[in-house]
């Protein structure tokens, strides 16, 4: 307290940001008051201006110091500075509507009594031969898996049920064991879908239940799939097995055991979404059988046979005549001795990998009409493709097999004659003299199993191509190989170890290489090497059809040895050269610097920013109102790492642009658009809590950041904060490069892109200790501080991000 005689003088004021050890520019300043000495009862103000027109949000400190001139004592008060420009209506539409409280993680009670549903008829359209084992987790693995941290349980397994060596030996062992702690975390991600307070609505024979995020596949239902249901204040160990029929955007079909009650009117349930284990039963099935040979399993240059002779062929696809790398790949795939070590095509980004397989397959089967291929991919997309490419041999010659539980919405038109369905209408399979008849069979990986299921012969097939087989685990592929080839089978894998592969929840099994596709594993090898090997075991792809030099270039230095030449339609990929978008009317890529803020709200740990979303949102009505460079919704997608982004994205794109895609950076992968927008979404100003694992989570990965740059053919847009990128060393490059060449637009660049960038890293560890000092300095300027919204980023695994897999 003062009294009216005390005088109190202002001595000076000062911006936080003045001091600061960081590279920072303030759009705050201040108008010194006058007179300096304040009077009782009287108001003395201090102006503060703030000088922004970029979107985004803003902050600093003012300092103001004071001293008692009759006492002679000094102190300071420190007031924080926050501004964000931008349309306050907006703001307020996505802004969070509630804080962020982390979800509490408790175990599910035991399910002591599950009365059985009724099934649909798709779990019978097909008459099996072969019947699939059960292969629950075994004790041993599951008691291990919460026994600690994930180095703890990773050495536990290691001690007690890992072999320590993968070969032939302990080839099958690896994997199971490796499955069922993937399976442990997929049935454990399925809780957060967990209701306490659903409703069934009855119609007819089947009771509706409506599921949150069911359109967006979170949670992944299928028909077949088993929801448990018990009453609210029922038995707990009691529930009631749903199967679910049918599969609608928003609700499910469900039909439960005869004695179900009958829904009351404002009845409430709980409800448990259970893990669909066929896929894993699949390849559990394929695991266990004997056929483990060497040169397919563990090739060395002892199982390689001469080199293909270099014969001319006449080509069905004329656009490969010009293409050296895809004809060497032809050649030695269509050429190659049975029983060859497995034939891998390399192909990075827009090299047209689908194109060099579809025109082997057709090459096979001119040369040997007796050929039998199975051809494969990992996602019912990729499956697809492949079968749309393949159209020309007639439905005589070509299958599609579908899973019965897939509807036919979900089939191209074009492929419905390729298919075969039984009286029900269900997708299945013909006899079997009808389907050894066909010269070419198309599936996903783990639908591949119906062969083998209903008694295919080994070494019927005496071809198997496994397209993007980076994206599919190794067992997933070996579904296709180990129950139905024999000595003489040939395989041939097409895909790009630099870019993502397989989806994995475990991070136990991440880190016991389960993300390691077959692909990888094999191109690990040495005689894989793709320059010696270059047309006996391998090829590599360099001619990139997709995107423009300037956007090819730096994932081209980076990950493909500067191989990659650029290829595609300068009229498609000039298009936007000259546009008042580019920050350079010649170089079309646009990094858009933002400050901004990460969000959370209520229970999901999933990231946004609402400044970013804005910010895409401003670039996709640039482009949608330019009459010039015009462009529809279809040209455009959008990608960011956080499912909730994705979500507030298109909210704020509703009514403005309805048909662009907002997704993943795994679900543009093997997509292509004219225009690609990035949101990479974390944020933060908190330097003395910066680190790399935390601030950028799985942003700062190398493969996510190669597939998403190379998707743009004619325009790339980043919009995110180049303190947070900064830290990490391949982000940190590209916006250098961006700068360079002139391609920055908003807020400045914090540091100086022409110092080398240092691989290593570090620059979170740096940034913390400038942090701390002008910490440390303020201490030293005043007897204590509050900072706000200081918290630890204990990012969890982050499974709500990733999306779950399409596979049957």
């Amino acid at each position: 307290m003062t009294s009216q005689s005390t005088r109190i003088k202002i001595t000076g004021l000062k911006l936080a940001s003045t001091s600061s050890s960081l590279s920072f520019h303030s759009p705050f300043a201040f108008a010194v008051p006058s007179p300096s000495v304040l009077q009782s009862g009287r108001v003395t103000r201090v102006y503060i201006t703030f000088q922004q027109s970029l979107r985004g949000r803003y902050q600093d400190r003012l300092e103001i110091a004071f001293e008692d001139i009759g006492l002679g004592q000094r102190f300071i008060i420190v007031r924080a500075l926050k501004a964000i420009v931008g349309s306050k209506a907006d703001y307020e539409a996505l802004k969070p509507v509630s804080p962020y409280v982390p979800r509490k993680t408790t175990r599910r009670s035991p399910e002591t009594e599950v009365l059985p549903g009724d099934p649909p008829p798709a779990t019978n359209a097909i008459k099996w031969v072969v019947s699939l084992p059960v292969a629950p987790i075994p004790e041993s693995i599951s008691s291990v898996l919460f026994a600690g941290s994930v180095s703890e349980i990773i050495a536990q397994l290691k001690r007690t049920v890992l072999p320590p060596h993968l070969n032939a030996t302990t080839y099958s062992r690896h994997f199971q064991s490796l499955i069922w702690i993937e399976e442990n975390q997929m049935e454990n991600d399925l809780h957060i879908y967990d209701m306490d307070d659903a409703v069934l609505d009855r119609h007819g024979i089947y009771y509706y239940l409506k599921v949150p995020g069911l359109a967006e596949k979170r949670p992944s239902v299928i028909t077949g799939d088993s929801i448990l249901v018990q009453r609210h204040g029922s038995d707990r160990g009691k529930w009631f097995e749903g199967r679910v029929h049918f599969v609608r955007r928003e609700e499910v079909g469900l039909k439960f055991h005869y004695s179900f009650p009958n829904a009351e009117r404002g009845q409430l349930y709980n409800v448990r979404f259970k893990l669909n284990r066929f896929p894993l039963r699949r390849q559990h099935q394929t695991l266990v059988t004997a056929f483990t040979p060497e040169r397919i399993f563990f090739p060395i240059r002892q199982h390689i046979f001469a080199k293909p002779r270099n014969t001319p062929f006449s080509l069905y696809n004329s656009n490969l005549v010009n293409n050296a790398p895809q004809l060497d790949a032809v050649t030695s795939i269509v050429k190659s001795s049975p029983g060859s070590v497995p034939f891998i095509v390399f192909g990075p980004p827009g090299t047209g990998k689908t194109v060099t397989i579809v025109e082997s397959i057709l090459q096979i089967i001119h040369a040997n009409p007796q050929a039998r291929i199975l051809a494969c991919a990992p996602s019912n997309s990729a499956a697809d493709l492949i079968a749309s490419k393949l159209i020309s041999l007639g439905a005589r010659k070509l299958f599609r097999f579908y899973a019965p539980s897939r509807t036919q919405e979900n089939v191209p038109d074009a492929l419905l004659p390729f298919t075969y369905r039984n009286i029900d209408g269900l997708f299945s399979s013909p006899e079997m003299p009808f389907l050894r008849r066909y010269s070419v069979i198309v599936s996903t990986c783990v639908s591949a199993s119906f062969a083998h299921g209903i008694g295919v012969p080994r070494g019927h097939f005496s071809h198997i191509f496994v397209d993007e087989a980076g994206h599919a685990t190794e067992p997933e592929v070996m579904i296709a190989i180990k129950t139905i080839a024999d000595l003489n089978t040939n395989i041939v894998l097409s895909g790009d170890p630099k870019q993502l592969g397989p989806i994995i929840r475990s991070a136990v099994a991440r880190d016991l290489q389960l993300d390691i596709s077959y692909l990888e594993r094999l191109m690990n090898r040495e005689i894989y090497d793709t320059k010696s090997g270059h047309g006996i075991t391998i090829v590599k792809l360099t001619k990139n059809y997709r995107s423009h030099k300037s956007i090819l270039k730096y994932p081209n230095e980076r990950f493909y040895a500067n191989e990659l030449e650029p290829c595609a339609d300068k009229k498609t990929t000039d298009f936007f050269l000259g546009s008042s978008l580019l920050a350079s009317g010649r170089f079309p890529i646009v990094f858009h610097a933002m400050s901004g803020q990460d969000d959370r709200e209520a229970s999901s740990p999933s990231f946004f920013n609402v400044e970013e979303i804005l910010q895409v949102k401003d670039y996709v009505v640039q482009l949608r109102a330019d009459r010039r460079f015009r462009v529809s919704d279809h040209d455009i997608g959008i990608i960011a790492p956080y499912h909730a982004q994705c979500r507030r994205i298109s909210k704020a794109l509703s009514g403005v642009a309805d048909d662009i895609k907002v997704g993943s950076v795994e679900e543009f992968q093997g997509q292509e658009r004219k225009v690609i927008i990035i949101s990479t979404v974390r944020s933060s100003r908190e330097f003395v809590a910066y680190d790399l694992r935390h601030t950028l989570g799985f942003v700062a990965n190398p493969r996510r950041f190669n597939v998403a740059v190379t998707r743009a053919q004619a325009l790339l847009i980043v919009v995110g904060d180049p303190y947070v990128l900064s830290l990490d060393p391949l982000w940190r490059s590209f916006l250098n490069y961006v700068h360079i060449n002139q391609g920055w637009k908003g807020i400045p660049i914090p540091w100086d892109p022409r110092e080398p960038v240092r691989d290593s890293g570090g620059y979170d560890a740096e940034l913390r200790e400038l942090g701390l000092a002008d910490m440390n300095d303020f201490t030293r300027r005043m007897e204590s501080l509050t900072l706000e919204n200081v918290d630890d980023v204990n990012e969890a695994d982050a499974n709500v991000d990733r999306p779950w897999r399409d596979v049957e």
